[in-house]
């Protein structure tokens, strides 16, 4: 991942959410993980049919805990699986997590969006946010992506701009870096400046405890 906060669309410095090896439990490592050099939490994803099966069997259950006692963010990636986070979500009220790309999945259009309710209904959980990434990807109409607008909306309302961070998903945006920046600054009107701050990089700085840089 990577983080301006957005100035011009050129990031200013970067930190990275490491992988490790769900299947093999190793809470150790958690003890001392944010200690390396630009390292801020864990990201680990379950769209494949065998990594969806270790959030039933318990498989992740090691994960949940050590990084809740160890203070390191996850982010999940979980379509098809979003109402497991809630009960992590639930079991779990120190551990903070992430639905990356709002754990949309599937062709571009309406469809993607079909489970986006469960992710809104995540938001009752405080120890839970969202990425607003990887959205244009999902929208069937070219930039501006307005058949795309009212679902952000939706996210919007839900969490609010302090859980709803933006991102881009780069390596398979259907866009440039600038729109993929502008589709939130420019487009969806009805965001405040504050808004925007919060989304377009203040928010993630917060929630991961990454301290901001100054401005400037």
């Amino acid at each position: 991942m990577s983080h301006s906060p957005v100035h011009g669309g050129t990031p200013k410095r970067f930190g990275v959410m490491g992988r490790l090896a769900i299947e093999a439990p190793a809470p150790e490592l958690l003890s001392h993980w944010r200690d390396q050099p630009g390292m801020l939490g864990v990201r680990a994803t379950f769209h494949a049919r065998h990594q969806r099966a270790w959030l039933a069997d318990g498989t992740a259950d090691w994960l949940w805990a050590a990084a809740e006692l160890a203070g390191v963010p996850l982010m999940v990636f979980v379509p098809g699986s979003v109402p497991a986070i809630g009960a992590v979500a639930e079991r779990h009220p120190g551990l903070k997590l992430t639905i990356d790309h709002l754990a949309l999945w599937g062709p571009p259009g309406e469809a993607a969006f079909a489970n986006l309710g469960e992710v809104l209904a995540l938001a009752r959980f405080p120890n839970v946010a969202v990425k607003a990434s990887a959205l244009p990807c999902y929208s069937a109409q070219p930039y501006p992506f307005a058949d795309v607008h009212g679902y952000i909306r939706q996210v919007y309302d839900a969490f609010g701009p302090r859980r709803m961070f933006w991102g881009t998903d780069w390596t398979r945006l259907p866009c440039t870096w600038r729109e993929a920046i502008t589709l939130f600054t420019d487009e969806l009107t009805w965001l405040t400046p504050e808004d925007k701050e919060w989304i377009m990089g203040r928010a993630i700085c917060d929630w991961l405890d990454w301290p901001a840089l100054p401005a400037g």
